[in-house]
């Protein structure tokens, strides 16, 4: 299982803040977590980097057992 770290708005969208994934790339944990989350998250998730294991990610990159994935939202404020 992956760890799906959900910061800010994603958080928000997905009313969790860690889930966890089966998958073998960045981008099968992000279309599962669509899937689960719905279009809120969808929409969130297009504006946002994501992460893994503390370097930015492709959706091709591959994950493993213990990996995490994290979707950071941008920042807003002034």
């Amino acid at each position: 299982m992956i760890d799906l770290r959900l910061f800010a708005q994603a958080r928000e969208a997905a009313g969790e803040k860690v889930a966890q994934f089966e998958g073998a790339t960045v981008g099968e944990i992000l279309d599962a977590a669509v899937a689960r989350f719905g279009d809120d998250f969808s929409q969130v998730l297009a504006g946002s980097k994501v992460w893994l294991n503390g370097a930015p990610a492709e959706r091709s990159d591959a994950v493993g057992p213990g990996d995490e994935v994290a979707v950071l939202p941008p920042v807003s404020g002034g």
